[in-house]
């Protein structure tokens, strides 16, 4: 997708969301949102290193040449800010003021976390991998940080976890991690730390800016503060109609695409009355546990008039979305059911296109 057609919401440091419509494509097809917390390094493939160290047998040093020559793993993924939605909270808190469209589809290829650590050689207790970015800047408390985040030990050495260096079939551009990243699914994207250069065992726990002060849930009703942001909390986002888009009498074809961090979507119901009925809609087959599902189904408006369409998706594990805003102070994990307004006009006097 040409950058004209992204938004941009931030200019710097750099973040830009993409339309509804490349939310839903297939890996490929479709961008994927770009988020940065500082500026982008430069970086030289030849010269990079990643080290890993900290609770290991043997600390070692990997070029990205070293690394092609492992056997490569791929995961095909949907990827999501945490802080998607954010400016559809009321108050708005303060940080980036994402739309619905900081969220895509795409391929990674790397090698695996797993593979990597066994390489290595983990030490008895053992409890974290943390992960670090070439990037670094001042935070609120005045400090200066790099980018870093831990995952728990069990999460790294899941096999679909990767130290990637291939976006759909082609090496990562800058602005996604260039030369190598690292990829979580299934947990929103702050996970999947960008121009990886260290990853470090740890035996406590980390308690760096991005792990404690930010990217954890703050002021959310039934939800401890401090609870860290990691599994993408289920959605399901109407990509046709268009917001306010003008329709003519009849059968509307209504299209989406849902997905969920903790457990396969296995329904997404249409309502037209503010949730007091639903109807189920048509899942597309799953092409794996981590990617969108797409979601088609037909809506008969009673009649002329103004009216908002609204998608719930529900996973495998009994989760789905709330009617209302859950609203929490740093803005993460909105997942409200997704509302469209539409208008009927049989006369098709102000139609256009969707």
């Amino acid at each position: 997708m040409s950058a004209s057609r992204r938004r941009v919401v931030e200019e710097v440091p750099f973040n830009a969301e993409v339309p509804l419509s490349e939310v839903a494509c297939a890996p490929g097809e479709g961008a994927v949102f770009v988020r940065s917390h500082f500026d982008l390094p430069v970086l030289s493939q030849a010269e990079h290193r990643v080290e890993v160290a900290g609770a290991v047998v043997r600390p070692a040093a990997y070029r990205l040449a070293d690394l092609r020559r492992w056997p490569v793993r791929s995961v095909e993924l949907t990827l999501e800010c945490a802080g998607n939605g954010r400016s559809l909270m009321r108050p708005q808190p303060k940080g980036t003021a994402w739309g619905l469209g900081a969220a895509g589809n795409a391929v990674f290829e790397g090698v695996a976390l797993q593979d990597l650590l066994e390489e290595v050689g983990v030490e008895d207790g053992a409890l974290e991998v943390l992960a670090v970015g070439a990037d670094a800047g001042t935070v609120a408390s005045g400090a200066r940080v790099a980018f870093e985040r831990s995952l728990p030990l069990a999460v790294a050495r899941r096999g679909d976890v990767l130290l990637a260096h291939t976006l759909n079939g082609a090496p990562l551009p800058p602005e996604h991690g260039f030369p190598l990243r690292l990829v979580v699914p299934g947990w929103y994207g702050v996970a999947s730390v960008k121009w990886l250069t260290r990853l470090s065992v740890l035996r406590t726990p980390f308690a760096g800016w991005f792990q404690k002060d930010t990217y954890v849930y703050d002021g959310e009703s039934g939800v401890p503060d401090g609870t860290p942001v990691r599994a993408m909390r289920v959605r399901a986002l109407i990509t046709s109609p268009e917001e306010g888009a003008v329709l003519r009498d009849g059968a509307v074809a209504v299209e989406g695409a849902a997905w969920s961090g903790s457990g396969p979507v296995v329904a997404v119901a249409l309502s037209a009355d503010e949730g007091v009925s639903w109807t189920d809609l048509e899942l597309e087959p799953a092409r794996g546990p981590w990617l969108r599902r797409r979601f088609r189904g037909t809506w008969s408006p009673p009649g002329p008039g103004s009216y908002t369409l609204l998608a719930r998706a529900t996973d495998a594990t009994g989760a789905t979305q709330p009617l209302d805003v859950v609203w929490n102070r740093l803005g993460y994990g909105n997942n409200a059911v997704h509302r469209v307004q539409v208008v009927v006009d049989p006369s098709g006097s102000v139609l256009r296109s969707m």
